[in-house]
């Protein structure tokens, strides 16, 4: 099994519904994610995906929430834009594009959220 990683940044703010403490207050992070795909076979090129090209997937997620607040946006109307829901929100979204770009050879391994330098949270399925 081959993997690649890549990391990207955005700002936004979010608060925390059904939440006591500091958190339930609207504020702001400068979040880092970082994706990692993995599959069995590479390219022609002998490369699992191009790391141009995974960066060109997560840039429409990115700017979709840079500098937002995250509530007002879907699916964070609905649920917390905690940072395991946006771990997940990143996934799922890159998972998709990968799909149809790679025709299922690559997928996405796992998506981390850094809320601060110190604090993450993971998806992965």
């Amino acid at each position: 099994m081959y993997e690649v990683t890549v990391e990207g940044g955005f700002s936004s703010g979010h608060y925390l519904r059904n939440y006591k403490g500091k958190c339930e207050n609207p504020h702001g992070h400068n979040y880092k994610v970082r994706i990692t795909l993995c599959g069995k076979t590479l390219d022609a090129a002998g490369l699992l995906l191009d790391f141009k090209d995974l960066k060109q997937v997560m840039r429409p997620v990115i700017e979709r929430i840079d500098h937002q607040m995250l509530n007002d946006l879907a699916p964070f109307t609905e649920i917390n834009p905690s940072a395991e829901n946006l771990a997940r929100f990143f996934y799922d979204e890159t998972n998709q594009q990968l799909h149809e770009m790679t025709q299922g050879r690559v997928r996405v391994k796992d998506c981390t959220i850094y809320e601060t330098d110190t604090t993450t949270a993971t998806y992965y399925e």
